[in-house]
């Protein structure tokens, strides 16, 4: 399926320095993903006290990115086990329905 993707390339800035990306995905989509970086990476700095290297600040902020990625993951995989055995519940009352209506 990624043979038929276009390798797009775009130029981002993140943190002040300027990127080259190329990559399978829609333009809009890695200007974004540039976007919410620098904004991490800018928000990372302004917690930090005094001036921090740039190098730090990227690895402070790919933590962080990291941690939230974790626990959307952690959430997801939650709503999805308690979705499943909602699903088995309500399976499970209809075949007694249905065994109970044969029964009769």
């Amino acid at each position: 399926m990624a043979e038929d993707l276009e390798h797009n390339m775009i130029r981002v800035s993140i943190y002040g320095h300027e990127y080259t990306v190329k990559a399978v995905a829609d333009r809009g989509y890695i200007a974004d993903v540039a976007a919410y970086v620098d904004e991490r990476m800018r928000e990372t700095e302004l917690n930090l006290p005094g001036v921090q290297s740039t190098t730090r600040i990227a690895m402070l902020a790919a933590m962080s990115i990291t941690d939230e990625l974790f626990t959307e993951r952690r959430k997801k995989s939650l709503a999805l086990n308690q979705i499943e055995e909602q699903a088995k519940a309500i399976s499970n009352r209809v075949e007694e329905v249905l065994d109970s209506s044969f029964k009769d």
